[in-house]
């Protein structure tokens, strides 16, 4: 049996006043004496009863909700950037509706309805490795939501966005690489219609360039983060005539992969083949030997994605700039390399 929703019109018929009294003491109206205040109050709690938010929202025409859409909960990076946004959306009075799309592009397409039909006043997104089509998120724009996107960004829509430096961090970690003495560096990126890895991929070229390493075709490889398919591209890495000396991957996820699949074969890392990931996933340091990586400020990142954000739904949309936030990252060397 449903439970009664209690109303105000409960809290009034009880105390045998006006709604309209009830609903200046639960605004904080000033113009109510204190004893019926203290009443409505104490009835309030005891019938437990909750504002319905809807109906004010959609009186106020805001909803004091932002929405996130992230591609996937399987690393640990986009819960730390959530909780760097939740924090900056909790202290300016706003609640967050968290959506994982599975990297599925249908799924995506999907949570973007929720936030609209949530009535959402705006949203951060980070897109799945299968988004190719940008119309579900050109909705918002249309709409006047404002929209901003972090890490996998859309290029095609001028909106805020907050990265780290994919590339120098690329190149950081590649140029370690070659200052310890590996001369065959293969690389094990993303997918190619995604902004990071064009950008990682950029870092790692040209850190061969500057050191005058041949840029060998077939030490690059690139997959759709499927983690389970790890494992077929390192064995076709290590079953060249001239196997790699140094791995460096996409992410760290896909680090862990390799560097399991090849301590299975009986390779030593690092003495025979170093290996260094990106984004300081929780694990790095709980892998045997600690993976060398790329850290990224996620929380950071989070932070000035919700504050872009909140500026945008502050401002008249006519203010709304495409401001682009790179964030610094940092190489932290550990034992796989």
């Amino acid at each position: 049996m449903k439970k009664h929703q209690i109303t105000i019109i409960d809290i009034a018929r009880q105390l045998n006043i006006s709604k309209s009294t009830v609903s200046r003491v639960l605004t904080g109206h000033p113009s109510v004496s204190e004893k019926t205040r203290e009443a409505v109050l104490k009835l309030a709690n005891e019938l437990d009863y909750q504002r319905n938010m809807l109906a004010i929202n959609l009186m106020s025409s805001q909803s004091h909700t932002i929405g996130i859409i992230v591609p996937e909960f399987v690393t640990s990076f986009f819960p730390m950037v959530i909780m760097g946004a939740q924090e900056v959306a909790s202290q300016a009075g706003y609640n967050v509706l968290i959506s994982q799309s599975n990297e599925s592009y249908e799924t995506e397409v999907a949570n973007a309805k929720v936030m609209l039909d949530n009535r959402v006043d705006g949203v951060l997104v980070s897109l799945t490795r299968e988004t190719r089509n940008y119309d579900h998120l050109k909705v918002f724009q249309r709409k006047g939501i404002p929209i901003v996107f972090f890490n996998r960004v859309c290029d095609d829509m001028q909106v805020p966005k907050v990265v780290v430096d994919d590339y120098e961090g690329a190149f950081k970690a590649v140029e370690h690489l070659i200052l310890t003495g590996r001369k065959r560096i293969a690389h094990l990126g993303g997918p190619t219609s995604l902004h990071v890895s064009k950008k990682r991929l950029e870092g790692y070229k040209d850190a061969l360039r500057k050191y005058n390493q041949a840029i060998d075709p077939g030490l690059i490889l690139d997959y759709d983060l499927n983690l389970e398919k790890v494992k077929i591209y390192i064995k076709h890495l290590l079953d060249l005539p001239e196997p790699p000396d140094a791995l460096f991957t996409i992410n760290d996820p896909t680090a862990f992969e390799a560097m399991i699949f090849m301590k299975a074969k009986g390779l030593k890392i690092p003495e025979e083949i170093a290996v260094v990931g990106f984004s300081n996933n929780y694990g790095s340091t709980l892998i045997e030997p600690r993976l060398t990586t790329v850290a990224q400020p996620t929380h950071q990142i989070g932070q000035v994605a919700a504050q872009l954000l909140l500026d945008q739904i502050n401002s008249d949309a006519s203010e709304w700039k495409p401001i682009y936030r790179v964030l610094k990252t940092e190489l932290l060397v550990r034992g796989s390399s």
